[in-house]
Order: C-alpha cells, then sequence, then structure tokens
C-alpha cells in the first residue's frame, strides 16, 4: 500500500515498474500519461503515503471537445 517518495517520482516513467523480470512492462502509467496529459491537455496528480494507499486524481477539459461552443446546463 502506498510509494516511496522514490517509486513516486519515476511512476510516469516509460519501462518503469517495481514488479519482478517478466511480470510488467512498466508501460501503463505511461501510458495513461500519454492519453491523459499530451493527448487530451488533462490533469493526471497522484498522492501517496508509504503504508497507506495512493490516490489518483484524473481531470479533462469539456471545452476542448465543444469546437469553441460554451456547455450550457439551461433546459430552455
Amino acid at each position: 500500500m502506498g510509494m516511496t517518495r522514490e517509486t513516486l517520482a519515476k511512476i510516469f516513467d516509460p519501462f518503469f515498474t517495481t514488479k519482478p523480470i517478466g511480470k510488467g512492462t512498466g508501460l501503463g502509467m505511461a501510458i495513461a500519461y500519454q492519453i491523459v496529459v499530451v493527448t487530451h491537455g488533462g490533469t493526471l496528480e497522484v498522492e501517496s503515503e508509504f503504508g497507506k494507499g495512493t490516490q489518483f486524481c484524473i481531470g479533462l477539459p469539456v471545452n476542448n471537445y465543444l469546437g469553441g461552443h460554451e456547455l450550457s446546463f439551461d433546459n430552455d
């Protein structure tokens, strides 16, 4: 549960893994970063406390997909 500071600093690096050889490619978080941040202009934040747990927060901008139009929730 949770990650050390050293691990946390590397989690978005391609091919970084904490798994034994042959058990992971180390590409999962690098791909997630590429999709969320680079491709969609969003945010991918992580908080972790070793021995306690890890939390990820993904933010995606809505306005990138509206073609410059404003989003309205009015039913008028």
